[in-house]
């Protein structure tokens, strides 16, 4: 009885074969993880998943009946020694009427830094109908030393949201912001907005 000789290089193929394979399933699955984070965010702009905001260029020709209260919330991070806070609690807005309120931030350090705003609603059903018309959580923000800013956020409440049953209850929304220190503080950044001169009321 003989015993058959492998080809070596039928071997050596069957190797590259399988290394290749390999090769190419890495690949794919790191390019699934990068392009896992920004599917996920467009996802959860398109629902509201989680608190996620909506963006809108303009607000809604018509008014919807209901009243509720808007409250608000800043928080900043570990490792910002920023201050960080709403000039007013809350608000009370009906669906479809535009609000601006304004958030003030002051850099505690004698040097310029950089921050980036990561912000949800609550009830998370509620972010599909919060839209935002303009928001400083868009882009980093800079503040130099010992810098004040008050920053600005414009919104409405989608009068949809009176047809969406999970909300009949709701009485309340809250918006929050985190304030984070910015990777790289060094690089440009847009700058925060200048101090507001119109101080009277909504």
């Amino acid at each position: 009885m003989t015993t058959p000789v492998k080809n070596p290089r039928s071997a050596a193929a069957r190797n590259r074969l399988v290394a290749a394979c390999a090769l190419a399933t890495a690949v794919a699955m790191v390019g699934a993880a990068y392009a896992a984070v920004p599917l996920y965010f467009m996802f959860c702009r398109a629902t509201g998943f989680g608190g996620t905001t909506q963006v809108a260029a303009s607000a809604p020709a018509l008014r919807g009946a209901r009243i509720l209260t808007v409250r608000f919330d800043a928080n900043v991070a570990p490792g910002l020694a920023w201050s960080f806070e709403p000039e007013t609690a809350a608000i009370r807005l009906r669906t479809g009427a535009t609000a601006t309120v304004y958030f003030k931030v002051r850099n505690r350090v004698a040097e310029a830094t950089a921050a980036t705003a990561v912000y949800n609603v609550t009830p998370g059903v509620a972010g599909a109908y919060f839209d935002k018309i303009s928001c400083f959580c868009f882009a980093e923000q800079r503040l130099g030393a010992n810098e004040s800013a008050e920053l600005p956020v414009v919104f409405f409440l989608d009068p949809a949201l009176e047809r969406d049953e999970t909300l009949n209850g709701i009485q309340e929304i809250t918006l929050s912001y985190t304030l984070f220190a910015a990777q790289d503080p060094g690089r440009p950044v847009a700058s925060a907005p200048a101090a507001r001169n119109d101080k009277s009321p909504l």
